[in-house]
């Protein structure tokens, strides 16, 4: 695997447990993008990005994109954290729209995160509690499969981590 280093971006703290989880199995140092520059990076062969996903994007996908010139002959892998259960389609599509340019071609994995919008700031609240309203004007038998997993979600605290969703991404940085 060589010498590697998790940076992830977590609002809410599911991302955050992916990146312990997986800095456990693999070895790899750990950090968060905020604290992270190009100089910090530049002695690791691997390095994993991980991010909560919000509105369609993959939180910390910015750092990759700004920096991907200097990290060039880097192994670079991501994995996001979203409330939704994985759904093929709905994956393409966010991975469509994150890994635009240069990303295209690196590696993503989704592992399921959790809902508690108690713990939700205010302005995510509003826009969950927004997209509700739209989805349960909708037959229920026409619901796609995330809005199912966010109407049964609504007003509770869930937690759908599991460190399984990491052993594809493990499978990846073993074996190529």
């Amino acid at each position: 695997m060589g010498k590697g280093v998790i940076l992830y971006r977590s609002k809410y703290g599911a991302t955050a447990k992916y990146a312990e989880w997986l800095a456990e199995e693999t070895g790899f140092d750990i950090m968060q993008t905020k604290e992270a520059s190009v100089e910090k990076l530049s002695c690791y062969d691997t390095i994993v990005l991980g991010g909560g996903v919000y509105a369609s994007g993959i939180a910390g996908i910015g750092f990759l994109r700004k920096n991907l010139k200097q990290l060039q002959g880097k192994r670079l892998a991501v994995f996001c954290a979203g409330a939704s259960p994985y759904e093929e389609k709905a994956f393409q599509e966010l991975y469509a729209h994150n890994f635009k340019d240069g990303l295209k071609g690196i590696p993503c994995f989704y592992c399921r995160g959790a809902w508690n919008e108690a713990a939700m700031s205010l302005p995510d609240r509003t826009l969950c509690h927004l997209l509700m309203k739209s989805v349960e004007k909708k037959e229920p038998d026409a619901l796609e499969p995330w809005e199912r997993a966010l109407v049964s979600a609504a007003g509770k605290s869930c937690d759908w981590t599991d460190r399984s969703y990491l052993e594809p991404l493990i499978d990846f940085l073993k074996n190529g």
